[in-house]
């Protein structure tokens, strides 16, 4: 329970004593240890951020244990949805997923709570929503794992030249990691079905066109390769200019690939090129 008194955004701690003292500034946050949280201090405030999220889920949980295994039950098609993620992960590892976004959207809008009284009030709020989010969550799991699941079967099926192949399988793993339900931003996850729809219409395509797979595939790859690059040397680091170029390589793929399905605002490699100059200023 919240029995802690109130967290604040930073704290100042005194190190050493007489002409020796030292004063640090570090940032507070809740951290998960799965039965119950912790507060640690921390040198950087992302960091901080990202771990109190995770601690402030895992404490609402705590909080709401009888309700979410009943909630648990009522997620709906939950064993067929888990059987198309089984090429993935666990039934265990999907449903703790569809969960914990649940509460996050239910329970973890800013400003976070700060102290007993607002983590209270927060709860009582998002508690009556919590069952109808959680339920619109894993429909939406489901129905990305279903567009998934025919994408990769379009994959093997078709077999491809070699390069392609290799380009779609690496964009179906870079899609849909074994977090990918938890680690993709809600509105993103939104977009899903269209993109991998769109590897399927793209495979289509190919049989009968495949220059013009291979003229738009020269398009696509030095866009790709720079952004995989500078992630690989960021350690997966992202901030928001890193993601919204992110983003914007998958709606590319939909504009070169499968421009019926449309791209939410107009994307071009001269749109990408004007976000990877802001992204290295």
């Amino acid at each position: 329970s919240w029995d802690f008194g109130e967290l604040p955004e930073l704290l100042e701690v005194r190190r050493g004593s007489g002409k020796q003292v030292q004063t640090l500034v570090g940032f507070p946050a809740l951290v998960d240890v799965l039965d119950a949280v912790t507060i640690e201090v921390f040198d950087e405030p992302e960091i901080a951020a990202a771990k109190h999220r995770l601690g402030l889920r895992r404490l609402f949980a705590l909080q709401m244990k009888d309700a979410l295994k009943l909630l648990e039950k009522q997620l709906p098609d939950l064993q067929k949805t888990a059987m198309l993620y089984a090429p993935i992960g666990s039934a265990d590892e999907l449903r703790e997923q569809i969960l914990g976004v649940a509460i996050d959207r239910a329970l973890l809008q800013d400003p976070l709570p700060t102290d007993a009284a607002s983590f209270a009030a927060r709860l009582s709020d998002g508690r009556g929503r919590l069952t109808l989010i959680a339920q619109e969550v894993s429909r939406l799991a489901g129905s990305v794992l279903a567009q998934y699941t025919a994408a990769a079967r379009k994959l093997k099926d078709s077999k491809p030249p070699a390069d392609v192949a290799q380009d779609i399988a690496q964009q179906l793993q870079r899609l849909c990691p074994k977090r990918f339900i938890e680690q993709t931003p809600y509105n993103q996850l939104q977009h899903f079905v269209r993109y991998l729809n769109a590897v399927v219409m793209r495979l289509d395509k190919l049989r009968t066109d495949s220059a013009r797979d291979t003229s738009r595939m020269t398009e696509l790859k030095p866009q790709d390769q720079r952004f995989w690059r500078l992630h690989a040397e960021r350690k997966g680091q992202s901030d928001a200019r890193m993601q919204e170029f992110r983003w914007l390589l998958e709606e590319l793929r939909v504009s070169l690939f499968a421009q019926e399905l449309r791209t939410p605002t107009p994307v071009s490699v001269k749109r990408l090129d004007k976000a990877w100059a802001l992204l290295n200023q």
